[in-house]
């Protein structure tokens, strides 16, 4: 009668140089054991990026970050619409400002991308303020509306921010605003740090005529004094490690999947799935934060988990097609008509309301909601009976 089932995994205290794919398989094929169920085709082991990067050694340094950014960028960075979060960013922009004379962050508002609030919506409505022209100043900004504190964490990210750049001994200018471009008077080298937006941020400054501009993705893209690396995202995905270290969005990611799947195969016989995941693409209605900071929900998996879900949706059938049915008759019919489905549903009115996103976004969010953030103590999740459907 079971329908989809996440199960965290307990596992060991990953460090690096551990096998992943051996611890992975082991826990799985543990718990299965002690608490009695058993793997299923299609079945999707998943394992968080962070014990894999960790496995891997895939981190580098405050001064790793320093170095690559002086050589690409100068002295005198802008720093462009950063999220404002002490595990994410806080460290990344203390390399940033460590060799550099001058950096100027221009923070977005009323919230950053990751929907982290300097000010409530209402607060700009009742000033008579026009978030998409209107650029302050720290000082403009505070005057105007007091010194913003994070509703959670009650940190001032405007001052810490400027803390961190001057600790680190450089002259530091902070702007909010949402036009990427009030930066150009002050330098035309940029670094875009948003996430998501990052792509059409670049594009609007090389258009106004930014003299070079780079994105977190072209930091630490390739190692540096036998530093980790992240080849596609450079520091995007990253965490902070220690005071002076990040850990980086796991390289390796693609390969581990595939060999997770091999490894089950052969100890079980089992086809699985398996994938590795990072933050789920959700939003807190309540907090306002949506919590994909990494740029991807899963940076690898295995090929059977390509695509979007092809699903039709029961009540519109049930309400609509059959409506004049009901018991057996109705169960049979509904039945028979998810197995006569068409390959490709798109378009078609009996399968909306159901989920348009890929497969590794939608089970990388449950997988992340189930695993949590804290000491849970499973960074690995069985789903199980995930593509399984009524008439199965």
């Amino acid at each position: 009668m079971a329908g989809t089932i996440s199960r965290g995994i307990k596992a060991p205290i990953i460090r690096e140089g551990d096998d992943i794919v051996t611890i992975v398989a082991d826990s799985v094929l543990a718990a299965a054991e002690k608490d009695g169920f058993q793997l299923k085709e299609r079945d999707v082991i998943a394992v968080t990026e962070a014990v894999v990067a960790r496995a891997d050694g895939n981190y580098c340094t405050v001064d790793d970050i320093s170095a690559d950014v002086r050589e690409k960028l100068g002295d005198t960075v802008a720093v462009v619409f950063p999220i404002m979060s002490r595990n994410r960013f806080a460290i990344c922009l203390r390399g940033i400002a460590r060799r550099a004379k001058k950096v100027v962050v221009l923070l977005s508002y009323p919230a950053d991308e990751e929907g982290n609030h300097l000010i409530d919506e209402d607060a700009l409505f009742d000033a008579g303020v026009n978030p998409y022209t209107d650029t302050f100043t720290e000082a403009e900004f505070v005057a105007r509306f007091g010194e913003p504190k994070h509703p959670f964490t009650g940190v001032n990210y405007l001052a810490y921010y400027r803390s961190l750049i001057e600790e680190e001994g450089a002259e530091a200018v902070i702007l909010l605003g949402n036009d990427p471009t009030a930066v150009l008077p002050y330098t035309g080298r940029v670094l875009v740090s948003n996430i998501h937006e990052r792509a059409r941020t670049a594009r609007r400054l090389e258009k106004a005529g930014a003299e070079k501009v780079l994105t977190l993705c072209d930091v630490m893209s390739a190692p540096r004094n036998g530093s980790g690396c992240q080849p596609e995202y450079g520091l995007l995905g990253s965490n902070k490690a220690t005071e002076n270290v990040v850990k980086l969005f796991p390289k390796n990611a693609r390969e581990v999947a595939n060999a997770i799947q091999r490894e089950i195969l052969s100890r079980t016989g089992v086809h699985v799935e398996a994938m590795v995941y990072g933050d789920g693409a959700f939003k807190d209605p309540v907090g306002k934060i949506w919590e994909l900071a990494d740029p991807v929900v899963s940076p690898g998996y295995t090929d059977g988990l390509v695509g979007l879900p092809n699903e039709l949706k029961l009540k519109y059938l049930a309400d609509n097609e059959f409506k004049a049915l009901s018991g057996k008759e109705l169960e049979d019919a509904i039945r028979a008509r998810i197995r006569e489905k068409e390959r490709d549903l798109k378009g078609k009115m009996d399968s909306q309301g159901t989920t348009p996103r890929r497969l590794t976004d939608l089970i990388g969010s449950l997988c992340d909601l189930t695993s949590g953030s804290g000491d849970k103590g499973t960074p690995i999740v069985l789903v199980q009976n995930y593509f399984n459907n009524y008439a199965d």
